[in-house]
């Protein structure tokens, strides 16, 4: 056992960042497997050599985001560790401070993550994006942050927010009311996201004036889209036919960010995912980027994340067992 101690000039900055009775310490003890003794402005921390230099690290790089104006969460402590553990000299302020879009509910929209820095970085710099990971890693919030951002900056004319009609290994069967109403519960996700950063009235407005458009992915054929920011989510469920169509919409000043679950396709058996036939044909395009997500870059509830790892180690088929669980 190593022990160290961290020294805080700022009383108000060193109160945010341990969090009400010390709330983000405990955290930090329980994820880090460390003992942290909190004495006004002074941490006493004991532990393995190896993690102590994660968490003075860390904590060092909070501590001055805090003072120099960056609100600091408890979960962003979490994601703070997680990509340190990950990348031990990496500067939080690079990521954290990447400001994509300023949301009417949520607040500074920022990566959590180096893979989601690489993602805005790759979308910022490229007409054509691919967002491939498991739920839950922000990939179609953050493509939705980066379209209102460009469309807020009149770099853009149109947002068009796309998904294939499929349904997710149910049959619902027939749907009341007129096609709008048929088609809105596919869609649903992307007005939430929507809804978080622009609110609900502005968002119907826009959707109203046609500057944001919420359409299944059939509606873009014979279409070309100019001017447009163009997000094709849950695209691990278009065929070859359908992700060929879709790619072959972009028009001038256009760009488009595919993003999906390669491990959540909902198309029949016979049907391979037009997705994956992408990831094999088109990296060596340029003006195409991949962005890998991983089960470290969730940011949903921390048992997502274990969900995500149990499911990755039991992938192989199901067979019966004869045996009740």
């Amino acid at each position: 056992m190593t022990t160290r101690k961290l020294r805080f000039d700022d009383n108000e900055a060193a109160r945010l960042l341990y969090g009400d009775l010390n709330r983000n310490m405990a955290m930090i003890e329980i994820a880090m497997a460390v003992k942290i003794e909190v004495r006004g402005t002074e941490l006493t921390i004991s532990g393995r050599s190896y993690d102590l230099g994660l968490v003075e690290s860390g904590l060092k790089q909070l501590y001055e985001m805090i003072r120099a104006g960056f609100p600091i969460y408890q979960r962003d402590i979490a994601y703070a560790l997680r990509i340190l553990r990950k990348s031990p000299a990496t500067d939080l302020k690079e990521i954290f401070q990447d400001q994509v879009f300023i949301s009417a509910h949520q607040g500074a929209i920022s990566p959590k993550s180096i893979n989601q820095k690489e993602y805005i970085e790759a979308i910022r710099h490229n007409d054509i994006v691919f967002g491939i990971g498991p739920a839950g890693t922000g990939k179609t919030y953050l493509a939705v942050a980066m379209a209102v951002a460009a469309f807020t900056a009149k770099e853009v004319k149109t947002i068009i927010l796309a998904r294939p009609a499929v349904e997710a290994g149910e049959r619902l069967g027939f749907l009341p009311g007129d096609m709008a109403q048929k088609v809105n519960p596919y869609l649903r996700p992307l007005h939430d996201a929507l809804y978080d950063m622009l609110g609900v009235e502005k968002t119907a407005n826009l959707i109203e004036q046609g500057a944001i458009e919420i359409a299944p992915l059939a509606f873009m054929r014979g279409r070309t889209l100019n001017n447009a920011f163009i997000i094709l989510d849950e695209a691990q469920n278009t065929t070859r036919e359908q992700m060929k169509m879709f790619l072959t919409r972009l028009g001038f000043n256009s760009k488009a960010v595919i993003t999906g679950d390669i491990t959540q396709i909902d198309l029949p058996t016979d049907k391979g995912s037009g997705l994956i036939h992408c990831a094999k044909i088109l990296r060596k395009i340029k003006g195409i980027s991949f962005a890998t997500f991983n089960e470290t870059d969730v940011v949903r509830h921390p048992l997502v994340q274990e969900i995500i790892l149990a499911y990755g180690k039991d992938s192989g088929p199901q067979k019966p067992s004869g045996k009740r669980p």
